[in-house]
């Protein structure tokens, strides 16, 4: 393998959804290196923080019926017994929630928890605070998914933070999704929120670091210690 490729296969692709925002960043700092150089070097820096922030590289995803994996990178902040959005119709009882918080500096595509048919989407604007409270999935604008398993029905809400601005959703009611595969991303520091059908036991810890695709927040066939592994 040559030098050039070397280097290339280290850096990760760049979601589509970033072009523009990397565009629009460059531009900028090719004006300000016009008003002055020092500036522009700044401008450049943020430059290389936009195209980080939309990487979006391969991960090898666990293959089993039964596991759920994290949905995004970053902190698990919270993990509850909390009531689900009403819009989701998962019930009026208290679930399993697990709640990761992503900084600006983690990757920010999503990525679905388990295999199943999304049963419901349902978007709610709201207000922009921290993330990382826990008001926040009450207030803050959102994104909610209802995916049915044959273990139960898994919501998975995608919560704007006090940077964020705008949830994307790659996905539409009906859709089939797998266990891994990328469901949707959220612009500049957020939160994702997973609820598990009662009985479920998170296998995870609050302060632990999830990688999205890969970290197993919960098994629901603990009994069953058959894996396999796909790069997705």
């Amino acid at each position: 393998m040559s030098i050039s490729n070397s280097i290339r296969a280290q850096i990760p692709p760049i979601h589509p959804e970033g072009y523009p925002f990397i565009g629009g960043f460059a531009l900028v700092s090719l004006i300000l290196f016009w008003i002055w150089t020092p500036l522009g070097w700044i401008g450049t820096v943020l430059t290389i923080w936009c195209a980080l922030f939309f990487r979006d590289p391969i991960r090898v995803t666990p293959q089993r019926d039964g596991l759920v994996v994290a949905p995004a990178d970053g902190r698990i902040s919270m993990i509850s017994q909390a009531l689900p959005p009403a819009e989701l119709g998962l019930g009026d009882r208290p679930l399993l929630r697990i709640s990761i918080f992503m900084s600006v500096f983690n990757v920010h595509v999503n990525r679905s928890p388990v295999t199943g048919r999304i049963e419901r989407i349902a978007y709610r604007p709201g207000v922009f605070i921290n993330a990382e409270l826990d008001k926040a999935s009450e207030d803050n604008e959102r994104n909610s998914l209802a995916i049915s398993t044959p273990h139960g029905r898994v919501g998975v809400v995608q919560i704007a933070g006090l940077i964020a601005r705008r949830i994307v959703s790659f996905v539409r009611e009906g859709q089939n999704v797998g266990t891994g595969e990328r469901f949707g991303l959220i612009r500049f520091g957020s939160r994702v929120d997973v609820y598990l059908p009662e009985g479920s036991v998170a296998l995870v810890s609050e302060g632990q670091t999830s990688l999205a695709g890969e970290t197993i927040l919960a098994d629901f066939r603990q009994s069953d210690p058959g894996l396999t592994f796909r790069s997705i």
